[in-house]
């Protein structure tokens, strides 16, 4: 069904190979035949078929971790899918807009969102927009810091029973659940449900899997192990893209090391998770990060040129290459290292300097060495 997709031009065959696609976990096939359903729709006037191309975007882009653009299509979805009197279709849009608002911390929007989607999918028995929206509700609290309340919505979902949700979603949220149970003092409840996600992740169907895999096995491990987890699953992460999860695993590690007494470790990863919760529009998460850095003993640092001063010498070395214009392959060429370790600790360079740009750190760079200060 999928590789129908690449050729086909009838929106009903598009539309089930951007299904296909989203049950294999190629959220790129399925934005393409998604998008490619869309047009098609419109121009041969199938205005019905519009929301659910609309739909399968949104979900497509929600999965890859594109919050804003899954945003988008659901806002367009869901006022196509009212003007075509789709309910059905239309509470799945307001799942997708619930599930957008809980990484930006709009309480009311998800709030809203997600009492929509359940009224209509509790009527009509759609029970993969239920879980949806329970899950955006579940990742709202946890955002606000209420694990508790975050473990107890997700339990049932998540864990064997007549209660357990959707079978395309519910392993999605486990990774939310396990961490909800750890931080509420129920780890006993969330290693129930990580061997099922390890068959999960090994299957292929998720890219960010794997990675969040191993944040859920650091979450349960002893502390002589979690460390090691932790850094495995930020390697994994680069390979999986969406900063949104990366920045979790980056709050999760921090916190780890800020209570194992290893502070200036602890910034680095929560400067960085910093930088990515706000390059993502996820405010409430930036503010438990900022929390974060505060109880560390470090506020999170304004730009300036006395922020120079806190980079280790191989970020300043960084940090001089690319603000004279250097590529981080040509910066690795010139510092005979990997491209990878110059991503991480350009990465911690931003997360310090609070900076979002490489233009901001040439700026901030050249102001320094005008006015005498390091470097």
């Amino acid at each position: 069904m999928v590789e129908r997709g690449r050729t086909g031009e009838e929106p009903e065959g598009l539309l089930r190979s951007a299904a296909a696609a989203l049950l294999l976990g190629d959220m790129g096939a399925a934005r393409r035949a998604g998008a490619r359903a869309l047009a098609a729709a419109r121009d041969r006037g199938a205005v019905g078929l519009v929301p659910q191309a609309l739909e399968y975007l949104a979900y497509a882009e929600l999965r890859a971790g594109r919050h804003a653009q899954a945003r988008t299509h659901a806002g367009q979805g869901l006022r196509a899918a009212l003007r075509a009197g789709q309910r059905n279709t239309a509470a799945h849009h307001h799942a997708v807009l619930a599930l957008a608002a809980s990484i930006e911390g709009d309480t009311a929007s998800v709030t809203g969102h997600a009492t929509a989607a359940l009224a209509i999918a509790r009527r009509h028995g759609l029970t993969q927009a239920a879980t949806l929206a329970q899950w955006a509700a579940a990742r709202a609290d946890l955002g606000r810091g209420r694990p508790l309340d975050a473990a107890d919505r997700l339990g049932p979902l998540v864990r064997p029973g007549p209660r357990r949700g959707h079978f395309a979603v519910w392993m999605l949220a486990v990774p939310c659940y396990v961490e909800a149970a750890v931080r509420a003092g129920c780890p006993d409840d969330a290693a129930q449900v990580v061997d099922e996600f390890a068959l999960w992740a090994a299957f292929g169907a998720d890219p960010q899997a794997p990675a969040q895999l191993a944040r859920c096995h650091a979450l349960l491990a002893a502390p002589d192990e979690a460390d090691a987890l932790y850094r495995r699953a930020l390697t994994l992460h680069d390979g999986a893209g969406g900063d949104f999860e990366r920045a979790r695993t980056e709050l999760l590690h921090g916190k780890w090391l800020r209570r194992r007494r290893r502070p200036r470790e602890a910034r680095d990863r929560l400067g960085a998770a910093l930088v990515a919760f706000e390059r993502c529009g996820a405010r409430v998460w930036a503010q438990q990060t900022g929390a974060e850095l505060r109880a560390n003993g470090t506020a999170p640092c304004p730009a300036g040129t006395d922020a120079l001063s806190r980079l280790t010498p191989q970020q300043l070395r960084i940090a001089r290459h690319v603000a004279e214009g250097a590529t981080n392959r040509e910066v690795a060429l010139r510092l005979a290292v990997s491209t990878r370790t110059v991503d991480y600790h350009l990465r911690n360079v931003f997360a310090v300097l609070g900076v979002r740009s490489r233009i901001e750190l040439a700026r901030m760079v050249d102001q320094a060495e005008q006015t005498g200060a390091r470097p």
